[in-house]
């Protein structure tokens, strides 16, 4: 890849990231796109923080590493762990030779055949969102080339990823408006309830049940039926 060719590359990226729909989708994309377009990767993984502050590999374009990225989840030791919440770009010229993470590096090379590693934070202004990693086969096997195109996707996958994830979440709670509007309206129905006290024996419901609302909601409306309150033959109680 010559320099020039830079910007075009980042714009096909950008273009390949924004044509997909759905969390899992645009993640798949963004390591295709990196194996595709990043010279000295030969596998990627992509790990990503999730709700309880784990990191997982939620995609990867093979195998081994995927193995290379859980390998530093178990050892909690590893390049991409250092990048997820610490630097911007860390980089391994050769695992058997690697001080830094002893029992990472010595297992990893060992057991999926990698020599050398490129890892990229994903971050946005407000959040760390996980590691870009790229690994490679021959010992240095990433030069100064790879690390500038490297920077310059991590930052289109960055904003991708977290867009993607907003619509999904966004998606979620409407949908979760969605079904306990429509249980509210069956237990105002059958109860003859206003629909603040339709609410409030949905709630009511759910915390003495232990249960989610939303969860609750969809049973009403798949099943006709809520715990205590059976399917309507009798009265609600408070």
């Amino acid at each position: 890849m010559t320099p020039d060719s830079l910007p075009e590359l980042m714009a096909q990226a950008a273009r390949d990231l924004q044509h997909q729909s759905g969390t899992d989708a645009t993640m798949q994309t963004a390591v295709d796109v990196a194996l595709r377009d990043i010279d000295g990767a030969e596998a990627i993984g992509l790990s990503m923080v999730t709700r309880r502050r784990e990191v997982e590999t939620l995609a990867a374009t093979a195998p081994e590493a995927r193995l290379a990225d859980v390998l530093q989840y178990r050892h909690d030791e590893g390049p991409c762990l250092d990048a997820v919440w610490e630097h911007r770009v860390v980089h391994s010229r050769d695992l058997r030779q690697e001080s830094r993470w002893p029992r990472w590096a010595a297992q990893a090379s060992a057991e999926t055949g990698y020599r050398s590693m490129m890892a990229f934070q994903l971050f946005t202004t407000s959040d760390r969102l996980g590691a870009l990693n790229l690994y490679s086969t021959q010992v240095d096997g990433f030069d100064t080339t790879d690390r500038d195109h490297g920077l310059a996707l991590a930052a289109h996958i960055s904003v991708a990823v977290r867009s993607a994830q907003q619509i999904q979440n966004l998606q979620a709670a409407l949908d979760s408006r969605t079904v306990i509007a429509q249980a509210v309206g069956i237990l105002m129905e059958r109860y003859d309830l206003e629909p603040d006290g339709a609410f409030f024996v949905l709630t009511r419901v759910s915390t003495t049940t232990n249960s989610k609302l939303r969860d609750l909601a969809e049973q009403l409306c798949t099943t006709g039926g809520l715990p205590h309150l059976g399917d309507g033959s009798g009265a609600a109680t408070g």
